[in-house]
């Protein structure tokens, strides 16, 4: 677990010498997405998965195709909480996913900037903040994962722009978190020739590209 740039991009790598080259990956966000929502998640006490949300990640887990974990966090901009809270909160999520059905994350990616953030935090459109692709990349870059084959699930129209502007195949709207039908309609407004959109409950629903990106990885 590491500040990238010592300021607001952390990252965490499961291990670093596993070869992801060449495979799709599943990004999903967060809050709302693999965890209840609670606006600001800042204490362990807090985390709770969402419903069936351990048993899709181990799904992929066996199927070879890393889950990666691409996540805005105004809240340590504001100095609502620290990255020393954010990584507590991290190491309940993989405790309860292991405990749940024996699932794990491959990696985390996270933007603790934000336009109205405090000191070097405050920074306007920042390269990781979605909905730009920067987490995204650096997913790619870090782990070799194939971004023109893999997918996003989000709760977020947002979380799905990041996905088509990194070159993705598709994204996924979900509507728990702050899924709602205005962010569904903004998220079905991102389709084009090269980004397919596809909308679901939850995250559970992302099985349905199992098949899809298993035939990928051969």
């Amino acid at each position: 677990m590491a500040l990238v740039d010592g300021v607001g991009s952390w990252a965490w790598v499961a291990d670093p010498n596993t070869n992801h080259e060449g495979k799709p990956a599943l990004f999903i966000d967060r809050d709302g997405v693999l965890t209840r929502e609670v606006n600001f998640l800042r204490s362990p006490e807090d985390v709770a998965l969402l419903p069936r949300v351990a048993e899709t990640i181990a799904a992929f887990n066996r199927a070879d195709i890393p889950v990666i974990v691409v996540t805005n966090q105004s809240g340590i901009a504001r100095g609502y909480f620290s990255w020393t809270d954010f990584e507590r909160v991290e190491a309940e999520i993989k405790r309860q996913l292991s405990r749940a059905a024996d699932a794990y994350l491959d990696a985390v990616f996270a933007c603790g900037y934000h336009e109205t953030g405090l000191g070097a935090l405050g920074v306007r459109d920042h390269a990781w903040c979605k909905p730009n692709p920067g987490m995204l990349l650096a997913a790619a870059d870090r782990l070799g994962v194939r971004l023109d084959r893999s997918w996003v699930v989000g709760d977020r129209a947002r979380d799905l722009a990041s996905g088509r502007a990194a070159g993705l195949a598709g994204g996924i709207h979900v509507m728990t978190g702050h899924g709602d039908t205005s962010e569904r309609q903004s998220a079905l407004a991102l389709v084009q020739a090269d980004f397919q959109v596809r909308t679901a409950a939850d995250l559970s629903d992302a099985m349905q590209l199992l098949d899809i990106m298993t035939e990928a990885t051969h």
